[in-house]
C-alpha cells in the first residue's frame, strides 16, 4: 500500500487542548495518543461506532454509541461499552426498521451529554478506528457542536479506507486506467474477504466490534507490525 503522508497529531493535540473550554473535552486532549512514528503493534485502539437517525449530520443525530477497546493482540469484549442516547431529532421509521432502537428506548435514555465525560475517557490515549471515517468523524462534532459549542478533532483509522486501498493495490494500474470497479466496501463484505464470520449489522456495539477485528485482519494480510501508524490514519 502507498504510504500516508505525516500529520503532527501531538502539536495539534496540544493547541486544541490549550483553546478548549469544556474541561471534559479538554482532558481529551491532553490524554490524546498522537505519536504517529509509533509502530502499530503498540498502539492501543477503540473500534466506535455509531447508529443514528439518519445520514446526514448536519441535520440528524446520534442514537447509539459502541466502543470496543483492542490491541493487534486482543480483543478487549469485557471493557467494551454500549449506550441509546437521546436524539435531538425525531426517529423515522425507516431509521428504526434499520438499527431497531424504538421511540421507547430513545425517549428513556439520557441526552449525550451526560455520556461525554465516559465517552471521552473511553477514547482517551487511544486511537480511534470506524468503518467510514464521515460518519463518526462529523457526527461527533456536530453533536458536541450542538450541546457544548464546541466540536471535536481525533486522530483515526478507518477500515473502509483501508480496504479500498487494498482493493486499488490488487487492482493494479490496467484496473484503474479502465475504471473498474474495487468491489463492496460495506463492512460485511470487507469481513467476508478475510473469512471473518457474519454478524447482524446495525447494532453499535456489534459493529465496534466487527470493526476491530476486521482492522486485525486488515494488517495481518497488508502490513507489518511495525508499520508507523501513520501510514494507517485517514
Amino acid at each position: 500500500m502507498a504510504k500516508k503522508s505525516y500529520f503532527d497529531w501531538q502539536a495539534h493535540y496540544k493547541t486544541l487542548a490549550k483553546n478548549a473550554k469544556n474541561e471534559h473535552l479538554k482532558a481529551f486532549y491532553q490524554h490524546a495518543y498522537g505519536d504517529t512514528h509509533t509502530p502499530i503493534k503498540d498502539i492501543s485502539f477503540v473500534a466506535l461506532d455509531f447508529e443514528t437517525t439518519g445520514l446526514n449530520s448536519e441535520v440528524d443525530d446520534i442514537v447509539s454509541i459502541g466502543l470496543v477497546p483492542f490491541t493487534l493482540q486482543r480483543v478487549y469484549c469485557t471493557d467494551a461499552k454500549h449506550w441509546v442516547v437521546q436524539p435531538r431529532k425525531s426517529l423515522s421509521e425507516e431509521s428504526i426498521v434499520i438499527h431497531g432502537i424504538t421511540h421507547s428506548e430513545v425517549d428513556d435514555a439520557p441526552d449525550l451529554t451526560s455520556r461525554l465525560r465516559p465517552l471521552l475517557n473511553a477514547l482517551s490515549g487511544k486511537v480511534v478506528v470506524v468503518h467510514y471515517a464521515a460518519i463518526e468523524r462529523h457526527f461527533l462534532n456536530n453533536a458536541l457542536l450542538a450541546r457544548i459549542n464546541e466540536g471535536i478533532q481525533f486522530a483515526l483509522v478507518d477500515t473502509m479506507e483501508l480496504e479500498q486501498r487494498a482493493l486499488r493495490a490488487r487492482q493494479g494500474l490496467i484496473g484503474r486506467l479502465f475504471n473498474q470497479k474495487v468491489g463492496s466496501l460495506r463492512l460485511t463484505d470487507c469481513r467476508s474477504r478475510y473469512s471473518l464470520p457474519a454478524y447482524h449489522n446495525h447494532n453499535a456495539l456489534t459493529d465496534a466490534l466487527a470493526t476491530a477485528e476486521l482492522l486485525i485482519a486488515q494488517v495481518q494480510y497488508h502490513f507489518r507490525d511495525d508499520t508507523p501508524l501513520a501510514e494507517l490514519l485517514s
